[in-house]
């Protein structure tokens, strides 16, 4: 099961970005982080039919596309969506990489909210774009601060950990289910033959 994870945060030392890495590890299968701060701005002017969009556009959707689940962690900036994050998500809007995909959204701050409006705002986004957001795998972590080591920038909250890894299992989950819907439906497809009658 391979897994793209996009951080709301281009912070080196990210409180979120320590969430990203602490949940990878519980991730039992090929994980990478897109890098999404290489992107330029959405413009639908540099993604026409004909056009070729830029290295780094082109990038991030091979490597959504590869994925079998996405993983969102982001911090909240003014009960909202981060910048860059939005201007990742709309990149992928009209190409179609997240049809159908499984995603988690972990959202991570210093207030009591945990990132509520912006765990609310990405999900309502992904639905729209015909992600399958897995709500059992969605976490709002408040008071992220003391829970997060600075030195080795992981998570050290034992409580967080093991909810971190309750979440990834229930992604690993949704994944597993709909590959089984997946491979059930080619399976029992089958094909009618209509013989042809001479007259």
């Amino acid at each position: 099961m391979r897994l793209l994870a996009l951080s709301g945060s281009l912070r080196a030392r990210s409180s979120n970005g320590a969430v990203l890495r602490s949940a990878l590890t519980y991730w039992d299968g090929p994980a990478a982080t897109a890098d999404i701060g290489a992107l330029p701005h959405f413009n639908p002017d540099l993604d026409g039919e004909d056009a070729t969009p830029p290295a780094p556009v082109a990038a991030l959707r091979t490597a959504a596309a590869a994925a079998d689940a996405l993983l969102l962690v982001s911090p909240e900036y003014a009960h909202g969506v981060p910048g860059v994050l939005k201007n990742a998500l709309d990149w992928l809007v009209s190409s179609g990489e997240c049809v159908s995909k499984p995603v988690a959204v972990i959202t991570a701050s210093p207030f009591p909210t945990g990132g509520d409006h912006a765990n609310a705002q990405l999900r309502e986004v992904l639905g729209m774009m015909s992600g399958e957001v897995v709500t059992a795998a969605c976490r709002e972590i408040p008071a992220i601060g003391p829970k997060v080591d600075p030195t080795t920038e992981r998570v050290k909250d034992e409580a967080t950990l093991t909810d971190l890894g309750l979440a990834m299992a229930q992604l690993a989950e949704a994944v597993a289910a709909a590959t089984t819907t997946a491979t059930t439906t080619t399976t029992t497809t089958t094909t009618t033959t209509i013989p042809l009658t001479t007259p």
